[in-house]
């Protein structure tokens, strides 16, 4: 994942078993910000990857946890310079229990937080700010478990009234869990000095059942984050019901892997949306496209933002949806190869994704291969809104 000229770096400590949303949602939407960030974990060299884990609130006395996505490194944690960085971001999950014990972790970690660097911390990460002894007399919060070591390392504990809050302290920044994605991401951008303009936008999300994960999760909290009101519907169900994500990776076969993701909460109501009070849309890919492209209200949408000129941004097998609802032709767009016939067929012009990362502005939409591309499909995303984020 190429990432955009940047006044800012910061670095993402990362671990096998890291929480799958922890380590791409901050990863990826600080890179569509042109943020530069490295992504390093001890014992490893840029290009390895970390197995991520994914945790899940399913109603039982604690989180169940599944395989997540394959995260590639970007940076070879041995030849980690902390001058070079001006923020730091750790990760929840597992993965912060056996880095907690690494010194080479909690010496790294200790300079970021004494030179008064930006550190943001979430869920279990906070445990390694506990053995760093970087919590002593500051106020933080983390995942509820995480309340004893805190309180036991001199932390003043702040309850989360939700599995969202984030608290600010000095230089330090903790959250919950990654519910609260979007506040703790805005308020790191802020503590490196960045500035946000052009955010009052209303955005609608097109989901589905078994949707791809990161696909909905990473724009979705991206664009959060800037403090757009973003919304997310599904047919036939109402705001508060969940979709059923799954994760596609790349694993050396023929085609992608399929996981099971996370549950990702709608927050409207698709039958009684009005889809004139917003600006833009977007449409995650994976399974679901392939049974939204059935249903005629959802070709309806998909017709009034392209109609009407309202920037769309699409990725994946998103493009389905577009093609069956006639509004391709003419245009240049590119997906995953897979949906090639479709948009062909449509009367697009196709634009290969090589490499898959590869993202297109044609008019008012935006497309993209797959989620590896998020960095740059956001950002010609926020050029179509006018947002703007400046450091």
């Amino acid at each position: 994942m190429a990432a955009p000229k940047s006044q800012k770096k910061v670095l993402l400590l990362c671990g096998d078993y890291m929480e799958d949303y922890e380590a791409m949602v901050p990863f990826q939407a600080l890179l569509a910000y042109g943020v530069s960030v490295d992504a390093a974990c001890p014992q490893k060299k840029a290009g390895d990857v970390c197995r991520t884990a994914v945790h899940s609130l399913s109603g039982h006395q604690t989180y169940c946890e599944s395989r997540g996505h394959n995260f590639a490194l970007n940076a070879t944690f041995d030849e980690i310079e902390v001058s070079k960085y001006d923020g730091l971001v750790l990760p929840g999950g597992r993965a912060p229990e056996y880095l907690a014990m690494n010194k080479s972790v909690t010496d790294l970690v200790e300079k970021f937080v004494t030179s008064k660097k930006p550190v943001a911390s979430i869920c279990h990460g906070q445990l390694i700010l506990a053995a760093a002894d970087s919590v002593r007399g500051r106020k933080c919060t983390a995942f509820p478990a995480v309340k004893p070591v805190l309180i036991a390392a001199g932390a003043h504990w702040v309850e989360p009234e939700t599995m969202a809050s984030c608290i600010v302290d000095g230089n330090l920044i903790t959250g919950a869990t990654y519910d609260g994605h979007p506040e703790f991401i805005n308020l790191f951008v802020k503590a490196l000095g960045g500035s946000i303009t052009g955010s009052s936008k209303r955005i609608l999300f097109l989901c589905g059942d078994y949707m791809e994960d990161y696909e909905v999760m990473v724009p979705f909290q991206s664009l959060q984050a800037l403090g757009c009101h973003v919304d997310a519907v599904c047919p036939k169900k109402t705001a508060g019901e969940k979709c059923p994500t799954a994760i596609h990776d790349f694993e050396g076969d023929q085609t992608y892997s399929e996981k099971p993701g996370h549950d990702f909460t709608l927050t409207a109501d698709f039958e009684s949306v009005e889809a004139s009070t917003y600006d833009a849309l977007v449409i995650p890919g994976g399974r679901a496209p392939e049974y939204l492209a059935l249903n005629e209200n959802v070709l309806k949408m998909a017709k009034h933002f392209m109609e009407s000129g309202k920037p769309v941004a699409s990725i994946c097998h998103g493009q389905q949806i577009l093609a069956a609802a006639g509004v391709l032709k003419g245009r240049k767009c590119t997906a995953y190869p897979a949906v090639k016939l479709n948009v062909v067929l449509s009367g697009a012009t196709w634009l290969d994704p090589e490499p898959i990362d590869r993202c297109f502005t044609d008019g008012n939409l935006v497309t993209g291969a797959a989620w590896p591309g998020h960095p740059e499909f956001i950002s010609q995303f926020m050029a179509l809104l006018g947002i703007r984020v400046s450091f």
